[in-house]
């Protein structure tokens, strides 16, 4: 065995060890990658892991590895990098790829434009189908074009139809493209959002999908594997929002100590400042917990209830305007339910708890001769705050769709410390009314 093959790595090993490796090391370790295999594997990175690894690459080496990503790809890692790094990486692109990318670089991140690949197979639909074969070959081995279908585009780039490679090989050698093309076809627009197109892959099935203009003329393709890569992030940022945070914009451990705190402490401190009306709703009940002090035995239980039945009627919301399954004109068909399924749960609970306190006061004698008023301060105010934070939840996300903002941020427990507060109002009215002139 030679000396270098005794100090190569493995891809799979790297893998193991990339997330908690420092930039130079990485950088080392990706040396030692047999090159055979070190091309898969820097494909199988992130765009700014990508980006990090050829800025730190010697600059004779990175124009190997830049000239290895498809247009789009280029794109994702140029969009990664300052402003300085990212006229050096274009500088290492040749002048084909580096006006795509250009192009490509002019749409938003989250615009079809901007995941499209410009290369894809095209033929005219005069072409018969074997010489629509040669030149697929032709062009496939000179450009690398991307080949899941065949598009028929006429001499101004309109799009006309599309072509399976199956229709095409099974296809008469000299039959005329336009005689067995597709006409009807599937596409998005430039400007179409990347959330828009996940879900069109996801409803038709689709391999590839052509991205046209206002004229349909067609600029590209946009291939399952990029929309998969989105859809993913998309979902990794509701997450973390849902879970009351910034989204992380790189992965865990990429994410710095400082920028990781910053992310978090921002939401942390606005519940933290919510939470405390909670004290001054007690405050302001203090009479009332003066007079029934085994009324804040049941505190937790009450606003937990609320909040978990509203951060449970967020997440559902949230999904289902993610999937289009509901629409924001929706919004009062999805408030009838929720009232209905508010009061049904709040039923369920409440009598559970007022089964609670009668069975605690028959076995322990816990509550008084006012027993069963505790009881049914308990069963109606869960009745209530579940109600009420089922609604609550079932709205913010509208609410928030209808201001221009993204549905996520209502975040569970955003949703929780609202009800926290106004479930507190809601228990000590209802405490106030049936204790009335009862003192525990």
């Amino acid at each position: 065995m030679s000396s270098q093959d005794s100090e190569s790595i493995s891809p799979h090993e790297l893998r193991d060890a990339w997330p908690v490796l420092s930039l130079e090391e990485r950088v080392e370790s990706f040396k030692l990658v047999p090159h055979a295999t070190a091309d898969v594997f820097f494909l199988s990175l992130p765009a700014k892991e990508q980006a990090e690894l050829i800025l730190a690459l010697p600059t004779g080496e990175r124009r190997t590895w830049m000239r290895l990503l498809a247009p789009d790809d280029a794109v994702d890692v140029v969009q990664e990098a300052n402003a300085e790094a990212k006229a050096a990486l274009l500088a290492e692109l040749d002048s084909t790829t580096r006006h795509e990318v250009m192009a490509l670089l002019a749409y938003a991140e989250d615009e079809a434009g901007g995941l499209m690949n410009p290369r894809f197979a095209r033929v005219r639909p005069d072409m018969t189908s074997d010489e629509a074969i040669r030149y697929l070959r032709q062009q496939t081995r000179q450009k690398g074009e991307t080949v899941h279908e065949v598009y028929v585009l006429d001499a101004q780039q309109h799009l006309l139809g599309v072509v399976s490679l199956s229709q095409l090989f099974q296809a008469p050698p000299g039959m005329p493209i336009s005689e067995f093309m597709v006409t009807k076809v599937f596409t998005v627009t430039e400007e179409t959002d990347q959330e828009a197109v996940g879900r069109l892959f996801s409803r038709l099935g689709l391999m590839a999908i052509p991205v046209v203009d206002a004229e349909n003329r067609m600029k590209g393709i946009i291939t399952v594997d990029d929309i998969v890569q989105v859809m993913q992030e998309e979902a990794t940022e509701d997450i973390q929002k849902v879970g009351g945070m910034e989204a992380l914009d790189a992965p865990y451990f990429s994410v710095g100590f400082v920028a990781m705190l910053r992310k978090r402490a921002g939401w942390l401190l606005v519940l933290f400042l919510g939470e405390m009306l909670t004290a001054t709703a007690m405050g302001h009940f203090e009479h009332e917990i003066a007079r029934a002090v085994v009324l804040s035995l049941f505190i937790p239980l009450i606003i937990s209830s609320g909040g978990n039945s509203g951060s449970q009627a967020t997440t559902l919301i949230i999904r289902s305007l993610a999937l289009s399954e509901v629409r924001l004109r929706d919004w009062w068909r999805v408030a009838r339910r929720e009232v209905v399924t508010g009061l049904l749960l709040g039923a369920i609970l409440g009598g559970v708890g007022l089964c609670r306190v009668v069975v605690w006061q028959y076995l322990f004698q816990s509550y008084g001769e006012h027993f069963f008023r505790v009881a049914l301060t308990v069963g109606m105010s869960l009745v209530g705050v579940v109600l009420w934070g089922t609604l609550t939840g079932a709205m913010l996300p509208f609410a928030l769709r209808r201001a221009g903002f993204d549905p996520a941020s209502a975040s569970a427990p955003f949703v929780a410390t609202l009800v926290d507060v106004s479930g507190l109002v809601i228990y000590f009215t209802v405490a106030s009314l049936i204790l009335r002139g009862a003192l525990l």
